[in-house]
């Protein structure tokens, strides 16, 4: 893993809230660098960390099995701010009283009451709207604590205790409904913890290359290219610091779009990088045949993928490395926030230790970026804002998109489907209005008539979304024109499709994939 040494960075304690990522969304805005570790897990050195943020919970401060960290090291001795469940354990193991709520606690409020003269107030006024998610509630605080803030059913919305620079709030200030939420943590980490505002990207592009420098020396280090952002901006983090010891491979899977291979391939040549195309396709879908439960899939494709690049690693004499373009959701998304695995939602192929047989390091110089700051680092480099602006793609490819098991003719009726979706996007000055889109094909044959015969065919759904890093997404309103004519292209030029349907579900609940 590529360590940043920074001085001014925020350490994020996850309970397991689902809205933990979006606080360290909310603090990356400000360009302060931040990092999430869970709660049962504190880094062994936190010198380099100049605030502290407890996230919120699912958990009650009141259960037996409670989270419940060591704190000493922390507590007033660094800027601490609690977050509803961290406002809780704050209040409840420092002798204040938590119990559970009258009514669950959930949704929008206003601030009735905010103390006078607080600088973590500062620019917030009476009836500022906060969003509240808990079914707890504080009763009575800590000791020399000081009430800042109250809405109308919640009379401890904040506090801060006496003495030291420990605050805690009630509600959440990283959702968009709280609407100074971004304020509100602004006044925390600038006017009271005093944390630097140095996390940009150019800042990111040195300190990186420099770490790359370090730690890579001159060894040779190959680099598995698809196409997308992630791996080519860590393709151009790499060549900065090693420049032709960086050998660039794009595998063919048989799972990706239509034409893409050829295509990727193309948009390399200029760049300067040193990049070998390799048709692998007719492995991966002989290791996928029969294989229909995700999971499965998933693993199959990391496992083939990783037995592919050990081949082409044998041909680079003495590579010592394997970069991949692994970024922060993808990290956070295999990794339960409580260490255990009820949290993980999926498996990242590109996320975990490489198998004992390959000799190979791994290098992720994106592993701590959300997608739009690694859009932001590409430009920062003067990359193709065609290339940075084009949508995010799963590594598994297609086979996440087709539900069951894996066919060559199910691939290509799925890559005619998506070719039609993309580039009536394109056509119809769409694409850049969507963060992601992408056809899922249904284990489902649905009847239909064509002329005056009857058929079964497949049922294929499209999907877009619109996001910022993908940790949450809206579906978005495309307009009926434009998907009647997308879906009457599908059905009248995809042999084995009749019937196209339109996905309106956010992430989340649902994912943005289908598996």
């Amino acid at each position: 893993m590529l360590f940043l040494p920074m001085q001014n960075n925020v350490l994020i304690l996850d309970f397991g809230s689902q809205y933990t990522q979006l606080i360290a969304r909310r603090i990356r805005e400000l360009n302060i660098f931040c990092e999430i570790k869970p709660f049962n897990n504190l880094p062994e050195d936190l010198n380099s960390y100049k605030a502290v943020i407890l996230s919120g919970s699912p958990s009650s401060v009141r259960a037996e099995n409670a989270p419940h960290p060591d704190l000493s090291q922390i507590r007033g001795k660094k800027p601490l701010l609690g977050v509803c469940y961290g406002a809780q354990y704050l209040a409840h193991f420092h002798g204040g009283e938590v119990g559970q709520s009258n009514t669950r606690e959930y949704g929008r409020a206003n601030l009735s009451m905010i103390k006078e003269g607080e600088a973590f107030f500062e620019g917030v006024e009476v009836g500022s709207q906060v969003w509240m998610s808990h079914s707890d509630t504080i009763k009575s605080l800590p000791e020399g604590s000081v009430r800042l803030a109250s809405t109308h059913d919640v009379e401890n919305a904040a506090y801060r205790i006496g003495g030291e620079e420990t605050y805690a709030i009630q509600f959440h200030p990283e959702v968009y409904h709280s609407t100074d939420g971004k304020k509100i943590l602004e006044n925390f980490l600038i006017n009271i913890a005093q944390v630097e505002q140095t996390w940009t990207p150019d800042s990111f592009v040195e300190s990186t290359v420099d770490e790359l420098k370090n730690k890579v020396g001159t060894d040779k280090v190959i680099l598995g290219l698809s196409g997308g952002v992630d791996s080519s901006v860590a393709a151009m983090l790499l060549h900065k610091a090693i420049g032709k010891n960086l050998h660039c491979i794009f595998v063919n899977n048989g799972l990706l779009r239509k034409n893409e291979f050829e295509d990727v391939l193309k948009q390399y040549e200029g760049m300067g990088l040193n990049v070998k195309g390799v048709d692998a396709s007719a492995r991966f879908l002989d290791a996928l045949a029969g294989k229909s439960d995700p999971e499965e899939k998933r693993k199959t494709i990391g496992r083939v993928f990783i037995e592919v690049f050990d081949d082409e690693a044998h041909m680079v004499e003495d590579a010592k490395w394997l970069a991949q373009g692994t970024i922060y959701p993808d990290v956070i998304e295999s990794v339960s926030a409580t260490g255990g695995p009820s949290a993980t939602i999926k498996s990242h192929h590109n996320v975990g230790g490489l198998p004992d047989f390959m000799k190979l390091k791994v290098v992720e110089p994106l592993r701590m970026l959300f997608k739009d700051e690694v859009r932001r680092v590409g430009a920062s480099m003067d990359m193709s804002p065609a290339l940075l602006g084009r949508h995010p793609f799963p590594g598994p490819g297609l086979a996440i998109r087709i539900l069951g098991d894996i066919t060559p003719e199910k691939v290509r009726i799925l890559q005619e489907v998506d070719a039609i979706f993309i580039n009536g996007l394109r056509d119809w000055g769409l694409y850049d209005q969507v963060w992601q889109a992408g056809a899922m094909l249904l284990p489902v044959d649905s009847v239909g008539v064509m002329g005056d015969e009857r058929t079964y065919e497949k049922c294929v759904a499209l999907r877009a979304v619109e996001s910022t890093d993908g940790m949450t997404a809206d579906w978005v309103n495309l307009p009926y024109n434009f998907l009647q004519k997308v879906s009457n292209d599908i059905i009248n030029k995809v042999k084995g499709v009749n019937r196209v349907v339109y996905d309106i579900s956010s992430k989340p609940p649902a994912t943005i994939e289908w598996e």
